[in-house]
């Protein structure tokens, strides 16, 4: 009988040792990327590309968890997005650096399960309320969103939420978008290259600005700040007086993009037009100075006419192409005024509207740079980019900034080429 069990032991062995290799090959097989495939980029242009963004569909490949993307057998940093807010995972993002004329290829893994690898933050969005603690300080608001909404009853939203609307920055610029009928885009200055946000919530304290995290270097009263969309009556651009109800909110912090959305629903443009829904969409990039404005209508709102522009800062010169490119730069107080606290702060400010949406550029009055607009169908795009005179990474002066704005047309209007190939 002990001769029989010797005998049958390692026949035991042998089976919890099959048995393992099996559920370690199932393991093995339950990492595996779900969807491979391979991307090439390529940069048409006789200029390079840094930080150019790549941005894939991916919601036909279920519900992605985690991506990962190489080059030349070394990981980069990816992000993964839902931006129609399902809970699903839709858009893959990750950014390339190519020289001119330059191609490469990269490497795509998709995963149904596990986790996004967290990698350096380079962009921030916010969208806070004041605390109920009234011993915070303006800079330490802890209710943290992400969307509100308010219908048209409510009295002074602009008060309501902290730093007056939904904030968004990559490490060279910070902006913020009202919440109320202006819907104006106010700018903050930095100094060095870096987060600020989520630090300052655009209130800075003294040692904050000691420290070199900057300030608002912007006042944009009812102007369209910069590049504010706005209705059009033919005559001149039309705050959102008649809205429904107006919602913001934070569809993704980083840490490659941020992207951020205002909402006007039941939106009547200018009298006599019938109402629409209208959601903007603003899109910032790690490593840029410019982000993109994407506007979303609920129907075709081809024959409508919009405005949007630049503010017309105090003592500021002008170039424009006539072509939808147009910029401006000049100094002003950020508060309108020489209050004793801030200090007198120099812009430079830039918008760019494709041909194909543009209708008329019109001249300049005592307060703004107005250009009229179109949509295709139910879409509407520009861009919008700016700098401040403090940056220690900025521009000499108005001749060094228009020519970065010429060379940023160029650049947008030769755009990288993306290809890709499931296996």
């Amino acid at each position: 009988m002990k001769k029989q069990m010797m005998r049958q032991l390692p026949m035991k062995q042998l089976f919890k040792k099959q048995m393992l290799l099996a559920l370690t090959s199932l393991m093995a097989l339950s990492v595996q990327a779900q969807t491979t495939f391979n991307v090439t980029v390529s940069n048409p242009s006789k200029s390079a590309k840094t930080d150019e963004p790549v941005v894939l569909d991916i919601s036909k490949y279920g519900d992605i968890q985690r991506a990962v993307v190489t080059v030349d057998g070394k990981e980069i940093p990816s992000q993964l997005d839902d931006t129609n807010r399902d809970c699903t995972n839709d858009e893959l993002c990750f950014l390339v650096d190519l020289g001119k004329k330059e191609t490469k290829d990269y490497h795509v893994q998709l995963f149904t399960e596990g986790r996004q690898a967290e990698y350096p933050a380079r962009t921030f969005a916010e969208l806070c309320l004041p605390s109920k603690n009234k011993k915070l300080a303006k800079n330490k608001q802890d209710i943290y969103l992400r969307s509100i909404s308010f219908d048209k009853k409510t009295k002074d939203v602009y008060h309501y939420v902290h730093s007056h609307g939904v904030c968004f920055e990559s490490e060279l610029i910070a902006m913020r978008v009202y919440f109320d009928n202006r819907q104006t885009v106010d700018l903050y200055g930095k100094i060095n290259k870096g987060l600020v946000i989520y630090d300052t919530q655009f209130y800075p304290s003294d040692e904050q600005i000691t420290a070199g995290y900057g300030d608002d270097c912007l006042w944009v009263g009812n102007t369209y700040g910069l590049g504010a969309l706005r209705g059009w009556d033919g005559k001149s651009q039309l705050l959102f007086n008649d809205v429904k109800y107006q919602e913001q909110r934070v569809i993704s912090e980083g840490p490659l993009r941020a992207i951020v959305e205002v909402v006007d629903n039941g939106w009547v443009p200018a009298p006599g037009l019938k109402p629409v829904n209208a959601t903007i969409r603003y899109t910032i990039y790690a490593g840029h100075r410019d982000f993109d404005v994407d506007v979303t209508f609920n129907k075709d709102a081809s024959d409508y006419r919009f405005a949007t522009g630049l503010i017309k800062v105090k003592g500021s010169s002008e170039y424009a192409d006539g072509k939808g490119l147009r910029g401006c730069y000049g100094s002003d107080w950020p508060t309108g005024k020489d209050d004793g606290k801030h200090k007198l702060e120099t812009v430079g400010l830039g918008i760019y509207v494709p041909q194909a949406a543009l209708v008329s550029q019109e001249p300049a009055n005592k307060d703004d740079y107005t250009q009229v607009v179109k949509p295709t169908g139910n879409k509407l795009s520009y861009k919008l980019a700016y700098t401040c005179a403090d940056e220690t990474y900025g521009f000499k002066g108005e001749k060094e900034w228009y020519q970065w704005l010429k060379d940023w047309k160029k650049g947008i209007e030769e755009p990288i080429k993306v290809s890709y190939v499931i296996k």
